[in-house]
């Protein structure tokens, strides 16, 4: 197993990270059980889960996942220490967690307790806002005039920023959390964390975790580059495209179990017709070459410049397995260039 260090925090993190969030849904305790104990015997070391889990998100299942890795820590306690925890609060607009309102101080210092309960754990190593509170270019919100920069009042949300610093400054001192991170946010989010961290001497935004793939590699360069020069870990989320990239979809199927075969929070805006060409291009090289379309799309992101760790997701352990193995692949320049040339055909599949 490869390591990296998660920005500016001086943790040693693998590089690849046990995505969790199907836990409670399509998974069970004891698959999670399962699941764990491979990664760990892996050399896995990093673990990421938030409170909305599992998904499809429900008033149901809210916090179920949370609850199953905290049964596990509560059964082998001496092993907490084995891996870096990282979980997320819920951003605004989910009816059943804390009314649908926005990430404020007061709700940072509730969640992180609530989550603690939980995880039946006594620290969050890599604490997130799942998140912002503006509505930001993700889960498909991208392209040009979709949402409105210029309505967003910057100095409104530059406040809540150093609120809710604030209330994570007073969660380090009393041992709750280590360390802060972002999700779905832009640069512009970063560099107003950053500044305020420097400016009040508030806890600092070691990480941010964005959707990152083949089929969506939107923050390759800018916002990448920015992680890189303010020593802020980039941790892609659904390198699999939701799963597209296994090329389990392709010609319309929907496996019965699989996630595409059940409602989606943001619908299935990943299923276009040239998402499933650029699948079945990428399909054609990974076979070409002797590896699975999974591991191409995994290897493939592991070997951009200026991510740290990758976070992957199974409800196998067959699919865990596949997905681990990719990580020791070496993709060469013939294979790195063929897949060029299928990015540029469909640079934005969705």
């Amino acid at each position: 197993m490869k390591f990296s260090q998660l920005g500016a925090s001086g943790l040693s993190v693998s590089r690849v990270c046990l995505g969790t969030m199907t836990w409670g849904n399509q998974n069970t305790q004891q698959d999670a059980n399962e699941q764990i104990e491979y990664a760990l015997a892996q050399g896995i070391n990093f673990i990421d889960t938030a409170e909305m889990y599992a998904v499809p998100p429900s008033a149901e299942t809210y916090g179920a996942t949370e609850t199953i890795i905290g049964n596990w820590i509560n059964a082998n306690k001496a092993r907490r220490e084995e891996f870096i925890l990282a979980s997320k609060i819920a951003g605004n607009g989910v009816p059943w967690i804390r009314n649908g309102g926005d990430i404020t101080g007061e709700a940072v210092t509730k969640a992180i307790d609530d989550s603690l309960a939980r995880l039946q754990t006594d620290c969050i190593d890599l604490y997130q806002l799942h998140w912002p509170n503006r509505t930001s270019p993700h889960f498909g919100k991208h392209m040009p005039n979709f949402i409105s920069f210029t309505d967003v009042d910057g100095e409104q949300h530059t406040q809540q920023m150093r609120e809710i610093l604030q209330a994570a400054e007073q969660a380090v001192k009393a041992g709750k959390i280590r360390y802060l991170g972002l999700s779905d946010d832009t640069p512009w989010g970063i560099n107003q964390f950053v500044q305020l961290s420097k400016e009040f001497n508030l806890p600092r935004i070691t990480s941010i975790q964005n959707e990152f793939s083949l089929l969506h590699a939107k923050d390759w360069p800018y916002l990448i580059e920015n992680c890189v020069h303010q020593d802020v870990a980039y941790l892609p989320w659904s390198p699999l495209g939701g799963g597209v990239l296994s090329g389990k979809y392709l010609n319309g199927a929907k496996p019965e179990g699989s996630r595409w075969s059940q409602a989606q929070r943001n619908g299935l805006f990943r299923d276009t017709e040239n998402t499933h060409k650029a699948v079945a291009a990428y399909k054609q090289i990974a076979e070409q070459h002797g590896m699975t379309a999974s591991q191409l799309a995994l290897a493939w992101c592991d070997q951009v410049d200026g991510v740290t760790s990758t976070i992957i997701g199974a409800t196998s352990m067959a699919q865990l397995k596949e997905d681990i193995d990719a990580f020791a692949i070496e993709l060469s320049e013939e294979i790195l260039q063929q897949v060029a040339e299928v990015q540029q055909q469909y640079p934005a599949p969705f």
